[in-house]
């Protein structure tokens, strides 16, 4: 199966101090042992740079360069499915936005899903959430 993430699922793997770093750490150790695949759009890993190098987020943020490697692990990792958005789907996006009226803050979350929708990669997938609910239903 193939799992969407999302930056804060990202982070949350990869930030030790993060109140959800095992759970994620545990998710994911769980998926790969099941022969599953992940998928991350560009936007996340740019979304995951911006995030994990803030010191107001984290008292011991990461460094610009070891985020770039840290994103640069994911983007390369055998486990791991690109996905991009197409002009069809960031119609879909800017449909999702007005139509659902979401604010500045949900922009990112809202524009990686499109390109699942879109193409159809599978019937029905679920999204990794950054909550303690390890997965949560999310339509393909």
């Amino acid at each position: 199966m193939i799992y969407g993430v999302d930056t804060g699922f990202l982070v949350a793997a990869e930030v030790a101090e993060h109140a959800e770093h095992s759970a994620a750490r545990t998710a994911l150790a769980r998926l790969f042992a099941s022969g599953d695949f992940i998928a991350i759009a560009p936007q996340v890993l740019t979304e995951f740079i911006h995030v994990v190098t803030d010191p107001r987020r984290f008292s011991k943020p990461l460094g610009i360069t070891q985020a770039q490697q840290v994103a640069e692990r994911w983007w390369t990792a055998q486990e791991v499915m690109h996905v991009f958005p197409d002009v069809a789907s960031v119609r879909q996006f800017l449909t999702w936005l007005q139509q659902h009226s979401l604010g500045r803050k949900r922009l990112l979350d809202t524009l990686w899903p499109p390109p699942w929708y879109k193409l159809a990669l599978i019937q029905y997938s679920r999204r990794i959430q950054q909550t303690s609910r390890s997965l949560a239903s999310w339509p393909a």
